[in-house]
């Protein structure tokens, strides 16, 4: 199978380094000219828990030296998913299988007005990627699961070959019949951990040594749990305190979520994804969100600095 990973950021290099270290014919696309020339000069260097590994994917700032493949697997932020797979597009043959690995909600829609739902496959992961340097990441692979399926809820041979494949590589991966309900349980993980850490600049290390942010992440992921609930979605867990405990198992203490790393580069986040998801949601099924609000209105202010 050829894969293309479109995002080449931490997450992304996480799963071309991971797949291309088990042999996949794997391929990161990356806008940054100077990431391409780093990791194909010195190789993608992966920290975790057991050590550093140095990985060989092959890298690329164009997508029309790749062309068509099997597998594009989409890492980019929400807000860069139009521009970046328009211009990828030359990725996306007739055979192929577009799965969006993205944080939020809405990216799985965007790819469908690009592509047509035949071609999507919606999936979520709990595997962590904390760019350290260019070309090194940290990462925590153990018991963190990525779950793929079918919005139609179908076992399809599809979505079965990509889980073998990504197993086999190290990537703990199963088939739901329930894809929208994972994909909101992700959602509500990064409700309770992403603006948080974002506003106090904590890694996971500090995070949970907070006492007093404990009730505050668990009101803004019993916030998102009522939206979920108003709009027909079963979730898979409902409890708001083990969500906020399971962001941070298996992830070093030094990890910095999402939002947390593209403050501190100067970037925008993607808050409005996230908790901002919630709040607009929530703004539709008539269920108020106040917390969540808040948590939106800080990032937001932080991006403004």
């Amino acid at each position: 199978m050829r894969v293309a990973i479109v995002g080449a950021g931490s997450l992304g290099s996480v799963f071309g380094g991971v797949l291309a270290d088990a042999g996949v014919e794997v391929y990161l696309v990356s806008r940054h000219q100077d990431y391409v020339d780093k990791v194909n000069h010195d190789g993608l260097r992966l920290v975790e828990d057991s050590g550093e590994r140095v990985t060989w994917p092959n890298v690329t700032a164009d997508a029309g030296t790749v062309g068509e493949v099997d597998l594009v697997i989409v890492i980019v932020k929400s807000f860069d998913t139009r521009e970046a797979m328009t211009a990828s597009k030359v990725l996306v043959g007739p055979e192929t299988t577009v799965l969006s690995l993205q944080n939020g909600l809405g990216n799985e829609e965007v790819l469908a007005e690009l592509f047509g739902w035949s071609r999507i496959i919606f999936g979520r992961t709990f595997v962590g990627g904390d760019s350290v340097s260019k070309g090194r990441i940290v990462t925590g692979l153990k018991g963190k699961p990525t779950v793929i399926g079918e919005l139609n809820g179908e076992f399809s041979m599809r979505s079965m070959e990509i889980s073998e494949i990504f197993n086999l590589a190290g990537l703990l991966t199963e088939v739901s019949d329930n894809i929208l309900g994972v994909v909101w349980n992700k959602l509500l993980v990064n409700v309770s951990t992403g603006a948080l850490a974002g506003i106090t600049g904590l890694s996971y290390g500090l995070l949970y040594q907070v006492p007093d942010l404990l009730p505050v992440a668990v009101a803004a992921v019993n916030e998102g749990v009522a939206v979920a609930k108003a709009k027909g979605i079963e979730l898979p867990n409902e409890d708001a305190e083990e969500i906020w405990l399971s962001a941070g198992r298996g992830q070093p203490a030094s990890f910095r979520t999402s939002i947390l790393q593209s403050l501190e580069r100067g970037s925008k986040t993607e808050i409005d994804f996230i908790n901002g998801a919630v709040v607009r949601l929530g703004a539709e099924v008539d269920v108020p969100t106040p917390v969540n609000r808040t948590l939106v209105a800080c990032i937001k202010g932080l991006e403004f600095k």
